[in-house]
């Protein structure tokens, strides 16, 4: 069996190596990239099984990324899944927009990333439903003082 590939997208070095050192213990492939334009350069040289892309991100943003992506067609099936501190309806929506197929929250736990690249891996997720976890941003969130989770 072929391993699969994720390339992990997010400014802060810190997120990145602690994704990446769960999902390689995993047994999963990890390429990393920092900023938007990194990514689209990555998602189309290295045409990963799955890209999880922060969306605060310097150079292009990562719905601005998402989109470049989707809409090319050597790029367009690699599966999205958003990992963003932009944890509002609104977000989850304009993520949906641009082309996304799954959204988390952060802060993420690492479990909660693993379970996300799986279902996407597997094809179990569609672009209008959002992750059925709690740790994951809902339709409409819930806040209040344990943080953001659903009903």
């Amino acid at each position: 069996m072929t391993q699969a590939t994720v390339l992990i997208v997010d400014d802060f070095e810190d997120n990145r190596a602690m994704y990446t050192e769960f999902l390689k213990f995993m047994g999963y492939a990890v390429v990393e990239a920092a900023n938007g334009l990194e990514a689209i350069q990555k998602a189309t040289s290295l045409a990963p099984d799955v890209v999880v892309m922060d969306l605060s991100l310097p150079m292009l943003d990562g719905w601005e990324a998402t989109r470049r992506i989707k809409s090319d067609p050597r790029t367009s099936h690699i599966p999205v899944v958003v990992l963003t501190g932009h944890a509002l309806e609104a977000h989850w929506q304009s993520a949906r927009e641009a082309g996304c197929d799954g959204f988390l929250a952060k802060p993420c736990l690492p479990e909660a990333l693993l379970e996300a690249v799986r279902q996407v891996l597997a094809g179990g997720l569609l672009a209008d439903e959002p992750l059925p976890d709690a740790r994951l941003v809902p339709r409409a969130p819930k806040v209040d003082g344990r943080g953001v989770h659903n009903e």
